[in-house]
């Protein structure tokens, strides 16, 4: 196929931009590669036998007669057990030093599973930490996002959710990635012993931002074959998206497309679309399940690439750092699993759902006694023990840094609800209460 296509071959170039070349070409199909002038490059828009291609390492130094040749497909990645343990590159090639994948070659981007085929997501993920697995509990096929600040350690809970995770096969896609982020997550892998079902694909500061685009494609690519092929539980980690959303405004704008809110392209949901929607439960148990990274500007929610993910995803994780533990929780407030109900209690223990709502009905608490304080009002006797119960819940429970399992998560709140608080102050039924309360006092 590929000695075919290089005999499509055209040296009259029509417009060039920082980024794009246009020519008249024949036959060409969206998303197919080319190399332009030596350096490769992808279809991204046909009008007629008019066809613009982006240039992955930008334009500069190309001439209007520079040789342009099309493989005749788009990008592909070879698939096989052999992926495991293995760091690739955009395209897919080897950046670890090992030898080239032996594999079926499959087309990168392509549909997603067939509604049909897919069943409601039913299987717990756990991951460890628990302001996701006690308050937002993750279940298989959900696609859901981290929203977080740069200066928040994400790519460390990345880490930890990979490492942590009760799955078959991690699949990491790493966008503009600093080097240091990179070998940290690397080290971090190869330290844990979890290197043989982690499977990365990386794109780092270094490296053309427009390279980005092809990250969630190889990924999901990889992951498909061991969810659908293999009937594997596969998590999909993909970190930033905003940085893959801005490298779809650099290609748009470029390409002189009208810019839609924030400067980013007007197609900006079914882009983001057509990665989320990727994630899903199979009949015969294997799954793609998907965590990403949203980089929020200054906190902003409202910016385009959040608000456009909050409409596809089902959920948010969100990340603050919490001055009065000194820790980074995940935010119970403004965090949400849209289908925490299938496992709580389903899957978990049956106090799960009772637990998860006292433990943050208190937490609120404590922020009204911290307002009261605040403006000069006495605090009453709940107020200070909500405000120490506080300290101790982001510190044992929200905390990103706690690695525990979600029967000992809830064991822990039973234990904080006990210290600070009565019975009745909780909230809980008293069945529930009549089981688990004496246990925990007994167990201080």
């Amino acid at each position: 196929m590929a000695t075919k296509a290089y005999q499509r071959t055209y040296t009259k170039l029509q417009a060039i931009t920082k980024a794009t070349v246009s020519l008249n070409a024949s036959g060409v199909a969206n998303d197919e590669l080319a190399l332009v002038g030596g350096r490769l490059a992808q279809v991204v828009k046909t009008k007629g036998d008019r066809v613009t291609l982006q240039v992955f390492s930008g334009t500069e130094g190309i001439p209007t007669n520079a040789e342009v040749s099309f493989f005749g497909q788009p990008p592909t990645l070879k698939v096989s057990d052999q992926l495991s343990g293995r760091f690739f590159n955009a395209y897919g090639k080897p950046i670890d030093g090992g030898p080239e994948v032996e594999g079926e070659e499959r087309e990168a981007g392509g549909p997603s599973v067939n509604p049909y085929k897919r069943r409601q997501p039913s299987e717990l993920i756990p991951t460890g930490i628990a302001g996701i697995d006690l308050n937002n509990t993750l279940v298989s096929g959900q696609k859901i996002p981290f929203f977080a600040d740069p200066d928040q350690p994400y790519n460390q809970v990345m880490a930890d959710v990979a490492m942590r995770a009760d799955v078959d096969k991690i699949i990491l896609g790493g966008m503009g990635l600093s080097n240091d982020d990179y070998l940290f997550f690397r080290q971090a892998f190869e330290s844990a012993g979890a290197l043989d079902r982690i499977v990365s694909f990386v794109n780092t500061t270094e490296e053309p931002p427009v390279e980005r685009l092809l990250i969630p494609d190889m990924a999901l690519t990889a992951a498909e074959y061991f969810a659908v092929d293999k009937n594997e539980k596969v998590l999909v980690l993909l970190t930033d998206m905003t940085l893959y959303a801005d490298a779809l405004s650099i290609v748009s704008n470029r390409m002189d497309q009208i810019p839609s809110k924030d400067s980013m392209p007007g197609s900006l949901y079914s882009d983001l679309a057509k990665i989320y929607e990727k994630a899903v439960q199979l009949p015969d148990g294997g799954s793609i399940t998907i965590i990403a990274v949203t980089t929020l500007n200054d906190g902003d929610i409202t910016h385009a690439i959040p608000d456009n993910t909050g409409y596809i995803t089902e959920g948010q994780l969100f990340l603050r750092a919490d001055s009065d533990s000194g820790c980074v929780i995940v935010d119970p407030f403004r965090s949400l699993s849209r289908l925490k109900q299938l496992v709580q209690g389903k899957k978990t223990r049956e106090d799960h759902s009772q637990v998860m709502n006292a433990g943050v009905r208190l937490f609120a608490d404590a922020q009204n006694a911290k307002t009261k304080l605040q403006n000069g009002f006495d605090l009453s006797d709940y107020d200070l023990r909500c405000l120490d119960y506080a300290k101790d819940y982001a510190r044992e429970l929200l905390s990103i840094d706690v690695n525990i399992s979600i029967e000992e998560m809830l064991n822990t709140a039973w234990k904080l609800f006990a210290k600070y608080f009565s019975p009745a102050e909780t909230g809980i039924k008293q069945s529930l209460i009549d089981k688990y309360w004496d246990s925990s006092v007994r167990s201080e």
